[in-house]
């Protein structure tokens, strides 16, 4: 990518890419912390919302509740806490709205390179408006377009997929039209996705399989949390708020701490409650027993037990093998049974895409994410003026992002008190030992994990996923920092 200056239509302060859950959020925040600085949210699709515009699969829904999911600044109204995606989508475009968001938003702008001067101590944005280049510069990039790719999801090479006469579907490219009334439905996956489809297609398909390779940990969760909508009838929808945040949060901890400190436990503990939820004889250790620890992987929450229910009346069933290869009307398994089908969906994953696959330079030399350590779980080493939101995988997303975009304004208003332009994280210790940025089990984190940037051994090259620390780290420890150079 080269730069050019001469044909640049606008210069901004910031340009934060994506209009989701984190874009809008670091919106807000500039809009409040820095009202002088000039912005805008670049979107390549026709639609805010991210992830919650985009999957239209049957019962989408977030598995973490919305107290500790929406934004600290805007309480969640709804009676719901584990909420549909289409109450997500509403209160994410409300938040735009009311914060003079929807100005800043820019749709069909899709990013294909970005490119860093350090003699012109700005960023070049190369961008595809309606499917024509523009070009754009500004001050700072603040990446928000999560980590997983928009346009493809993952599925995996299945032998004699061809020969299949049905239809196969993946929940991220999932048609409007598309009819399972009457149909014999296997779902292959076993993750958030496939436990969230399963229970919503049984009401009009003749039956559901789950077909999966290794067991998850699944948990049943209300869907509706009586403290919460007790304490915002009582206190008012913001002190309700903040205390239910408060307590919901000290729950996902407590959970997470008990469940790595004392595996054995916390295993015992999910069997014996999936035990409850399941039919008497129901071979629990063979579908719901995992080899490995909770929380290695991302441990699934089921809505007032609705997976289980299914299985319970009849609905929906749980195979738990290897897949040989398709045929005319179905799937072969290793074991030999063949499951009848009329309807595959493969809830098999997401391909993961850091900063949305965007070319970085600096300087004109491409920027290698694998050689990179992240500072503070929000910058690269060695790219300046670059910030980018990754939340939690132990925990709700959102409440990192909100630590994240708070401390983002904190650096800005810095360099604007002290004159500054550039602001560049440097590892101090070239030994430094590094590991994957996020040391996380799942499958789709696993087949990038070369791909991505590292973390250190140390802070502020750690990326914490514990919230209390990063209060610290991000809201109350000064921001600068002997690894941050400003100049």
């Amino acid at each position: 990518m080269t730069e050019h200056l001469d044909v640049v239509t606008e210069h901004l302060d910031v340009l934060i890419i994506g209009a989701g859950i984190s874009g809008i959020g670091a919106g807000r925040y500039l809009k409040t912390e820095l009202p002088d600085t000039s912005f805008a949210v670049l979107e390549a699709r026709a639609a805010s919302g991210g992830t919650w515009d985009l999957f239209r699969y049957p019962g989408i829904r977030s598995d973490s509740d919305l107290h500790t999911f929406g934004y600290e600044f805007k309480p969640w109204r709804d009676e719901q806490a584990i909420a549909d995606a289409p109450r997500i989508l509403a209160y994410l475009r409300e938040t735009a709205t009311e914060n003079g968001l929807d100005q800043h938003i820019r749709y069909h702008h899709k990013v294909t390179g970005v490119s860093w001067s350090s003699e012109h101590a700005r960023w070049t944005v190369e961008v595809l408006r309606d499917g024509e280049p523009i070009t754009l510069t500004c001050g700072w990039i603040f990446s928000a377009g999560g980590y997983y790719r928009y346009d493809e999801g993952f599925t995996p090479h299945f032998e004699g997929r061809d020969r299949f006469r049905g239809t196969v579907v993946h929940p991220q490219h999932w048609p409007e039209d598309l009819d399972h009334t009457g149909k014999r439905v296997v779902v292959i996956g076993s993750g958030a996705t496939a436990v969230t489809i399963v229970p919503a297609m049984t009401g009009a398909a003749q039956h559901v399989t789950m077909l999966q390779r290794t067991p998850t940990y699944i948990m049943p969760v209300p869907r509706h949390d009586p403290i919460a909508n007790a304490l915002r009838k009582w206190l008012g929808p913001r002190r309700g708020y903040a205390l239910t945040r408060r307590k919901n949060i000290a729950q996902q901890k407590a959970f997470w701490s008990f469940c790595r400190r004392f595996p054995g436990a916390a295993r015992k503990l999910i069997r014996r409650v999936n035990a409850r939820q399941l039919p008497a004889g129901f071979p629990v250790d063979e579908h719901f027993h995992p080899p490995y620890d909770p929380w290695d992987q991302r441990l699934c929450a089921v809505p007032d037990g609705d997976l289980f229910r299914a299985i319970r009346d009849g609905k929906a069933s749980v195979v738990t093998d290897r897949i040989a290869h398709f045929t005319e009307d179905g799937i072969r398994l290793e074991s030999g049974r063949h499951l009848e089908a009329d309807l595959v969906v493969t809830a098999t994953g997401l391909n993961v895409q850091a900063f949305g696959g965007v070319p970085i330079e600096v300087n004109g030399v491409p920027v290698r994410l694998a050689d990179t350590v992240a500072y503070k779980g929000m910058m690269l080493s060695g790219v300046p003026n670059f910030a980018f939101a990754i939340g939690y995988t132990n925990s709700s997303w959102t409440l990192k992002i909100g630590l994240l975009c708070e401390h983002f304004c904190r650096i800005l208003r810095h360099m604007r008190d002290n004159g500054h332009t550039v602001c560049r994280p440097e590892v101090g210790d070239p030994a430094m030992p590094t590991r994957p940025f996020l040391d996380f089990g799942a499958g789709y984190i696993r087949r990038a994990v070369d791909q991505l940037p590292r973390q250190g051994d140390r802070m502020p090259w750690l990326t914490s996923m514990n919230y209390h620390s990063d209060v610290k780290l991000l809201r109350a420890d000064d921001v600068t920092d002997p690894e941050l150079h400003f100049a």
